[in-house]
């Protein structure tokens, strides 16, 4: 639950000043900072990175009645402006949870190098 709150919090802080890219800044370090298998990366990140961005798109949704999540849904031909958000938790979850699993991945093949005894 700890590496969770800490992404969301960091994920959405950095997106609101930053690209979009910037979810996977606090994926890839707390990813290989806070969890202990791939699964759990992944999983850990698809939720806390898609909430993140859902939060962030609900927020604009409401502040401006709706008029962009419509006009988004309408161009990608998604019917209700509900699916426009949820198209944007997808997203943002699968970014953050690959960031993720990279970090995690990063810290494993780190940690478990060794170099070759040529002897």
């Amino acid at each position: 639950m700890r590496p969770f709150i800490i992404i969301f919090i960091f994920t959405w802080f950095l997106n609101l000043f930053l690209p979009w890219w910037s979810a996977l800044l606090p994926a890839i370090i707390f990813g290989a900072w806070l969890l202990e298998n791939s699964l759990s990366a992944f999983i850990t990140g698809l939720t806390a990175g898609g909430f993140a961005w859902f939060a962030q798109a609900f927020y604009i949704h409401i502040a401006n009645d709706a008029i962009l999540s419509t006009r988004v849904a309408e161009m990608l031909q998604l019917g209700s402006p509900w699916f426009a958000l949820l198209f944007t938790f997808l997203i943002g979850g699968i970014l953050a949870g690959f960031g993720t699993l990279f970090g995690y991945q990063l810290k494993t093949v780190l940690t478990n190098s060794s170099i070759p005894d040529t002897n």
